[in-house]
């Protein structure tokens, strides 16, 4: 199933993203923020479980703002 996340606290605005029945992502693009940066971190992710994303990038920030694109990434496939 394809899911949308609107972030909060990030340049990026939204999240899209596959996620099948056994919490696998797929297909994670960011709409804004650091296209290169954004692009590896997709790539990075292609094919790990949500519940492994959430283990290496929940509680990353950037600066000041207490999240990150990342953080995000990971809030978005553990809260669907």
């Amino acid at each position: 199933m394809t899911y949308t996340y609107k972030t909060s606290g990030t340049c990026s605005q939204e999240i899209k993203f596959d996620k099948d029945e056994n919490g696998i992502v797929t297909n994670v693009s960011f709409k804004g923020g650091c296209n290169g940066n954004l692009k590896a971190v997709s790539k990075l992710v292609d094919g790990m479980k949500d519940t492994e994303i959430a283990g290496k990038l929940l509680g990353n920030i950037c600066g000041s703002r207490g999240t990150s694109c990342a953080d995000q990434l990971a809030r978005a496939v553990t809260s669907v």
